[in-house]
């Protein structure tokens, strides 16, 4: 077992979290991803340190040194995955190792830190369990968690950086989509090759992916998905989902993992 998987959590959560009255408010018309619970995770990494200075600490704007690596390089990866209200009261993670997994294998392509899969899971038990007043119990709604993980060094070379921060915050949210069906645009813009990064869950894929978004848009349509970069004729992904279809005899079909596209946790 890595030893950074026992490693301590310093507890220092917010003196001053939302009152009662307002998260109550706030719960009931959740949207997605625009508030955010009372506290976050910080782990800090140094090459030849390995991982320390775990810590559960008020939600606050972080300070970077503007040579950051992350801000030339994009050194950056990130997780998406959420926690529920049983109809019990108990709160339920759905898969995390799952994440975990798949954060290091984002965080290899990116040449970048590796996090623990048990430390990885420790860390966003660590805020869900601080946060769980933030957790609606409504059905469809959920806390949105986002683990990540930026390069904090300072320098301008071109190399994989030797600082890392790994962070967790948490959003109350409700579903994305609503329940109207959503209209689909077959875009012209590749979203990964092969070789590529597509099977990284890395910004800079995202980035690439919104002028295809706001195409889609632009024709009226709420999701964008994307063909194959080689022929342009083969369906690969969906924007912000993977993607699969049920034919008339009950049988399903999904594209395959070939490295172009996330592996989803849910696929």
């Amino acid at each position: 077992m890595d030893s950074a998987t026992t490693l301590p959590f310093t507890l220092s959560p917010s003196t001053s979290p939302v009152p009662p009255q307002r998260r109550a408010e706030i719960l009931a018309n959740p949207g997605f991803g625009r508030v955010f619970t009372d506290n976050m995770v910080v782990i800090r990494y140094e090459e030849g340190r390995g991982w320390h200075d775990a810590r559960v600490q008020p939600y606050a704007p972080l300070s970077l040194n503007p040579a950051a690596a992350v801000l030339h390089y994009a050194q950056e990866i990130f997780e998406g995955m959420k926690a529920y209200r049983t109809a019990e009261g108990h709160i339920t993670l759905f898969r995390p190792h799952a994440n975990a997994a798949r954060f290091r294998k984002s965080a290899e392509r990116l040449a970048m830190a590796q996090v623990p899969e048990d430390l990885f899971v420790e860390a966003v038990r660590q805020l869900v369990r601080v946060d769980a007043a933030w957790v609606p119990g409504n059905p469809d709604e959920s806390l949105y968690i986002r683990p990540y993980m930026i390069a904090n060094e300072t320098f301008l070379g071109v190399k994989p950086a030797a600082q890392y921060l790994f962070m967790v915050i948490a959003s109350p949210v409700g579903a994305y989509f609503g329940e109207e069906a959503v209209s689909v645009w077959v875009s012209d813009f590749c979203r990964a090759a092969p070789g590529g990064t597509g099977e990284a869950k890395c910004g800079g894929n995202y980035a690439a992916s919104l002028m295809a978004q706001q195409e889609a848009k632009g024709h009226g349509c709420a999701q964008v998905l994307f063909l194959d970069a080689v022929e342009r004729r083969w369906i690969e992904e969906m924007g912000g989902m993977n993607v699969f279809f049920v034919f008339d005899d009950g049988s399903i079909a999904t594209p395959p993992l070939t490295g172009t596209i996330l592996r989803g946790i849910t696929r």
